[in-house]
């Protein structure tokens, strides 16, 4: 445990390794696309679309503009597929054996649940595979209720219940997606040249993960490792030292931290040129809620001292900042944070209001390159016009007004 590391070069490394550094240097491929999943291991997965859905926006923070058509092509061509693992989340395809290998275990996200509902509507689940093997793909939204309720997350029709219970214990896979919503589909139609005799066993399937959270987070304690993919936070703590006795994780420290860091020996050279401050983030961008930089929001206040919430389901006058608020990452430092919304039919990108973090200097140079990235963002939406509402502090407002202009 010889390498000594600042808060400061976890940062820079975590946003090298997230490809948040530096902004997009050339028009994006979807090439780009895959090799971003590929780089942050998962995509998360969410339908709030107040601007363009999650998986859509954290993209766009790291490889600028493109045709957000890329992301369902990936997923119909079988580049990825989706699965439950820090959350819903799209996933490069070679991760399947590893995820197949923990559902078939019941060490997934709500398996037992599950496997005890479809042991109990056994009859409904297998007409429900029988209609899908003689009639082909089906979204929920095929199957009409059988009474006036309205249909929420605690009130899912009947079919909808079995399609995601299938899928949680892998019967089901999601062929693709159409209008983003699922179609789901026989998994042996979804990937034909599969064979389970394939997977690996648990425990290589859990070193295997944590080997790729310690990628994707360049150096982190094992709690950090254990929440990129929710796995057991014991059993991380566990195996990370393990590999750590072994060789297939380095150490360091940071100082005035009791755990030990544990970094992928990949990441090493990085990780010391962090340690020499030869790295730097460069970038200015808006990031999702659900971006694997702020995800775990106790990371969040630990690396970066942003105090970050998501208030979508928070009651509005209960709300501090807003519906969506987006944190705002600015050379390295979470500064920030906005509460958009794209109103597409009139080409306007409203920013409802935007809030400045204590002991940030909101100076011209910070409003010159965060009107650069909202209008990045804004013509990305279609939405050239960007309006400008509320701002905290207010002067700051005047400078980014000017900016924008």
């Amino acid at each position: 445990m010889s390498l000594t590391l600042t808060p400061g070069a976890l940062r820079a490394l975590l946003l090298t390794l997230q490809g948040l550094d530096r902004p997009a240097e050339r028009s994006a491929t979807r090439d780009d696309v895959l090799a971003a999943i590929r780089q942050m291991k998962a995509l998360q997965i969410d339908t709030i679309h107040v601007i363009a859905r999650s998986p859509y926006l954290v993209l766009w923070s790291r490889i600028g503009a493109y045709d957000p058509r890329w992301l369902t092509d990936l997923l119909a061509e079988r580049a990825i597929f989706e699965y439950w693992s820090h959350e819903a989340c799209f996933l490069p395809i070679d991760d399947y054996p590893i995820y197949r290998s923990l559902m078939l275990a019941g060490r997934t996200r709500s398996n037992a649940y599950a496997r005890k509902w479809l042991y109990e509507h056994q009859s409904i689940a297998a007409a429900l595979i029988n209609d899908i093997r003689n009639n082909g793909p089906v979204r929920s939204a095929d199957f009409v209720r059988a009474d006036d309720a309205r249909g929420g997350w605690w009130n899912w029709k009947i079919e909808k219940m079995a399609l995601e219970m299938l899928f949680i214990v892998g019967d089901l896979m999601i062929d693709r997606r159409e209008n983003f919503q699922r179609v789901y589909n026989l998994r042996e139609r979804v990937l034909p040249e599969w064979d389970d005799a394939r997977i690996p066993d648990v425990e290589t399937a859990q070193c295997t993960l944590i080997l790729a959270a310690a990628q994707a987070l360049g150096a982190a304690p094992a709690r950090w490792l254990a929440d990129y993919f929710r796995l057991n936070k014991a059993e991380t703590a566990r195996i990370a030292a393990a590999l750590a006795a072994n060789g297939a994780l380095a150490t360091a420290r940071v100082e005035g931290w009791r755990d030990p860091i544990y970094i992928h020996p990949g990441n090493l050279p990085l990780a010391q040129a962090a340690a020499d401050s030869a790295i730097e983030s460069t970038a200015t961008t808006l990031l999702s809620p659900f971006d694997p930089v702020v995800w775990d929001r106790r990371r969040a206040l630990e690396l970066f001292g942003f105090d970050y919430r998501i208030e979508c389901y928070t009651p509005a006058p209960k709300r501090r900042y807003g519906y969506f608020t987006l944190p705002i990452l600015h050379r390295g430092a979470l500064i920030g944070r906005l509460d958009p919304k794209a109103h597409r039919k009139d080409g306007v990108f409203e920013v409802k209001a935007l809030y400045i973090e204590p002991g940030v200097d909101p100076d011209e140079d910070l409003a010159l390159a965060l009107a650069a990235a909202l209008r990045s963002c804004a013509a990305w939406h279609s939405t050239p016009e960007v309006v400008l509402r509320q701002c905290d502090p207010p002067a700051f407002g005047i400078l980014l007004k000017r900016a924008l202009s």
